[in-house]
């Protein structure tokens, strides 16, 4: 009995190890709305703390849209990335066994929710909606849940018309990514534009989280030209989804490696998460099941 147990122990074990090196690398996906080299920058810690727990090599890749992440974890060349609900309800409407959501970031206050915030320059003397008749308005990425998916539903119930350009608006224009929004809002090249931020702290710091906070650390903007026109109802917080693929071992290790990068290293949250947060904290994927359904009802209408 004992001889069948060392056995079984040992098959297991080597069971083990041979599953640990079913992956040869470790590919992290990081969304566009910003510049490639600021987002390998600001996630390169991840990349050395992956590898050490993974003992594998990592590395990042920076596709120019949202999609090229989605699409390169519904086919495998990536096996984790950062996403934001929208970004996740695609792939959950494509392929449901790709990926599951395992944690989400907290905010300060320990929330898990955000906001699509309207924005403009304080000298285009616009302050809300009712004044943006006629105006160009801009909106990241198809893709986007800020950038897109919520105002393309709650605006329109607000203006009483459609997102067409010319309806409302002079002209609806996707400018690629929030970054590029704020960029054009602030150069003028658009009269206003949609963004994501969490909606807590001071406005001249850009929320504590979000792409305004971004732009402000970066030194694009300075938020006392900036004016808040819009803002959302309350939106999910995006997933940390992992490849439904990958060895249980990788997986759960790799979970890990963000569920405790607060206490590890607080200047590498601060990077991925986009500003002040409380950490990366384990979420059910049910809590996204709404921004599903608004997804799957645009879809259906055809919009």
């Amino acid at each position: 009995m004992k001889q069948l147990l060392a056995i079984l122990a040992a098959t297991t074990a080597l069971a083990g190890a041979v599953q640990a090196q079913e992956i040869k690398q470790f590919n992290i996906g990081i969304l566009g709305g910003e510049n490639a080299q600021d987002r390998i920058a600001n996630n390169q810690c991840l990349v050395d703390y992956m590898s050490d727990a993974l003992g594998v090599p990592v590395k990042l890749f920076t596709p120019a849209d949202y999609d090229g992440v989605l699409q390169g974890l519904i086919g495998g060349t990536i096996d984790f990335a950062i996403l934001g609900a929208s970004g996740y309800a695609k792939i959950a409407l494509d392929d449901p066994g790709a990926v599951t959501p395992f944690a989400t970031t907290a905010n300060p206050d320990g929330s898990f929710v955000y906001y699509s915030v309207g924005f403009t320059r304080k000298d285009t003397g616009i302050k809300s909606l009712d004044d943006m008749k006629g105006h160009s308005f801009g909106f990241g990425d198809p893709n986007s849940t800020s950038g897109y998916l919520i105002p393309s539903v709650e605006i329109p119930k607000q203006t009483g018309h459609s997102m067409k350009s010319g309806d409302y608006f002079g002209e609806v224009k996707f400018t690629g990514g929030h970054e590029q929004t704020i960029v054009a809002v602030n150069n003028g090249d658009i009269d206003a534009g949609v963004t994501w931020a969490d909606g807590q702290g001071n406005w001249e710091d850009g929320y504590n989280n979000g792409a305004l906070r971004k732009a402000v650390d970066s030194g694009l903007i300075d938020m006392n030209n900036i004016v808040e026109i819009w803002r959302s109802k309350p939106i999910p917080n995006g997933p940390l989804v992992i490849r439904n693929g990958l060895p249980e071992d990788i997986k759960q290790k790799a979970e890990q490696v963000m569920l405790t990068l607060k206490d590890k290293d607080s200047e590498c949250l601060y990077n991925a998460a986009g500003g002040e947060s409380a950490g990366f904290v384990k979420i059910d994927p049910s809590y996204y099941d709404s921004i599903i359904d608004v997804r799957k009802a645009k879809i259906e209408q055809g919009s």
